[in-house]
């Protein structure tokens, strides 16, 4: 495996009209620098709009935006992955360093909030790529979006795995003190070895459990998005990552199973060989059992939790650990819509009503 990095797998994508595969012809490898990691490389792209529409019947908001396409932390279960197919390249590789940065999102969202038929909804940042990854630190993609939803006051809500969102305490305050936001801290494991292997870039689970108590001790409404739970690798953690999270504050918590959509599916499981062989035909056995006998179901109602004996008890579970703890189960918490301001539309144009 390739240091820092989720997968060396440059797997075809699905819409690829060549492949391509490695054999070895027995000569030497000149260059040994063809084994290092290789860095991330971002391209920009003019976005020509930044708000996504959602109408799936089992996700709690109607509105989000990704700042970025591809994720540096490199998550080897993330089911973003396959997106990467439609700008042809690779789910494997090349999604967690081969990244596009979207420079323009906030003029995008400033005009898409200024227009006349916008009607006011909380906006869920980080619902495919994680807003907080560590390119974020150079492009502050993401905090020029809070600064909008700011100056306009418009409710938004964060999904992350990632500790850069304290950079941006300052905001996250300032929406927070008329209701209008909330943050979902992601929590998957709390082995770190695990997590260096599963997530090799992302936050250490004690760094999100300072996120969690830091958020909360500014009165930012916090909860734990316990995801995803693994069979056989996590699924045993689940009481503890609940009591962990209630310990550092959060109000709220939810839990997906692992999802593993399309070309998900194989780099997991390549991923299970290599670094837990010996529990790999047991985990991918529950997950069918989960799924009707295959490693994925994308109907809604299911994919989120999966179905049968095992579900049902883990679901179980969860209530019991959700109860003993005293927090709610993940919702969408009803943000104040009613102080929304659209923005002043940019235009030579002047005012008939000078301020």
């Amino acid at each position: 495996m390739l240091k820092g990095r989720g997968t060396d797998q440059c797997i075809t994508n699905r819409f690829a009209h060549r492949t391509r595969h490695t054999i070895d012809d027995g000569w030497p490898v000149l260059d040994a620098a063809e084994d290092s990691a290789p860095g991330t490389t971002c391209t920009i792209e003019t976005a020509r709009s930044v708000i996504t529409r959602n109408r799936s019947p089992d996700v709690p908001f109607q509105q989000s935006i990704n700042p970025y396409r591809g994720c540096e932390h490199g998550c080897i279960y993330c089911f973003a992955r396959p997106n990467h197919a439609y700008i042809d390249l690779s789910p494997g590789l090349d999604f967690e360093t081969r990244l596009t940065v979207k420079t323009n999102a906030a003029e995008r969202l400033r005009a898409e909030l200024a227009r006349p038929g916008y009607r006011c909804q909380p906006i869920v940042l980080g619902t495919s790529t994680d807003p907080y990854q560590p390119v974020e630190r150079h492009w502050r993609v993401t905090r020029s979006l809070l600064e909008v939803l700011d100056a306009c006051r418009h409710p938004v809500s964060l999904i992350t795995k990632g500790g850069g969102i304290l950079r941006d305490l300052d905001l996250l305050e300032s929406l927070a003190a008329d209701g209008l936001v909330s943050v979902m801290v992601s929590l998957t494991s709390l082995d770190a070895g695990l997590k260096r292997a599963l997530e090799p870039r992302a936050a250490s689970p004690a760094t999100r459990l300072r996120v969690i108590r830091a958020l909360r001790e500014r009165g930012i409404p916090t909860g734990a998005l316990i995801a995803p739970v693994i069979p056989v690798l996590t699924d045993h953690e689940l009481e503890a990552l609940v009591a962990a999270a209630a310990e550092a504050g959060a109000q709220e918590a939810g839990y997906v199973l692992l999802r593993l959509p399309r070309e998900v599916s194989p780099l997991f499981q390549h991923w299970l060989e290599e670094h837990a062989p010996g529990q790999a035909e047991h985990v991918m056995s529950l997950l069918r059992q989960a799924h009707g006998g295959r490693a994925y179901d994308a109907c809604f109602g299911h994919r989120m939790r999966g179905a049968g004996p095992w579900a049902d008890m883990l679901e179980q579970r969860f209530r019991h650990a959700l109860r003993r703890h005293d927090l709610v189960r993940r919702s969408q918490v009803a943000l104040n819509t009613r102080r929304f301001r659209p923005p002043v539309p940019e235009t030579p144009q002047q005012s008939l009503f000078p301020d």
